[in-house]
């Protein structure tokens, strides 16, 4: 399997299985355990759709009429700053809902990182389904509220961290992230670069390659492939994000 693909193993094409059966939002998004019903109204009102890697899902400024699930793959968010210098501000992934916000027009630019599959649902459409059915509208709340302490967070990574402690930190929530999504695999997808996650985290492309090189090199994770990692030692990594500091 191309490691860039190696997100997809959640999801199967709509044709040859129940709609909706392995779609990432059933697992950790919008649908979790959400009645029949329910589900055959989403299916109703939305339309799946794939995209390949570094696509665009939609641009920072364009009208925001549709929201998005994203049912497997990895989606960047990024803005472009005033410099012409890029701001990545988030990484999504099976399960997250993209572009449903209290703007007209999207903050961010949405590019996907590996092959991606997708549901997009007129905003109009998905607010009358909030409305139809509480345990949705809570549902949407929960990852709101998630989102929201992730970006708070993140603040506090970037502010208050040193540099090995902010790699640290991103490679840990990469961790849980996949976990959120299933068993945790050996070797989990790295479909970001290092200048994405340097932008991310507010580093340099050079400090993030001395910092996954120090990694290596005190075996606390492993690259076994392109764009795959694998975690050695997630005790040290969390030992690092709290204030104890490797030997670089």
């Amino acid at each position: 399997m191309n490691p860039l693909d190696a997100t997809q193993h959640l999801a199967r094409d709509f044709q040859t299985v129940e709609p909706c059966a392995t779609c990432g939002s059933r697992i950790a998004g919008l649908c979790h355990k959400l009645d029949a019903s329910a589900l055959d109204d989403i299916a109703a009102e939305s339309q799946s759709f794939h995209l390949a890697a570094k696509s665009t899902l939609f641009r920072e400024g364009d009208p925001a009429g549709r929201a998005f699930s994203i049912i497997d793959g990895v989606v960047k968010l990024s803005r472009l700053l005033p410099d012409g210098k890029q701001q990545v501000v988030g990484f999504r992934f099976p399960g997250d809902v993209l572009g449903y916000g209290a703007g007209k027009t999207y903050p961010f630019d949405a590019e996907t990182l590996t092959n991606g599959h997708f549901c997009r649902i007129e905003r109009s459409r998905l607010d009358a389904l909030l409305r139809l059915y509480p345990q949705m509208e809570r549902r949407m709340l929960d990852l709101c509220l998630r989102e929201l302490s992730n970006t708070q967070d993140q603040l506090v990574t970037v502010g208050r961290r040193s540099a090995e402690a902010r790699v640290a930190s991103f490679l840990l929530g990469l961790v849980e992230a996949y976990r959120q999504r299933g068993p945790l695999p050996a070797e989990l997808p790295l479909p970001m670069t290092r200048s994405d996650i340097g932008d991310f985290l507010g580093l340099t492309l050079e400090t993030v390659s001395r910092s996954f090189a120090a990694f290596k090199r005190q075996k606390l994770i492993a690259e076994p492939g392109q764009h795959r990692l694998r975690i050695l030692n997630m005790d040290a990594l969390l030992c690092l994000t709290e204030g104890e500091s490797s030997q670089m």
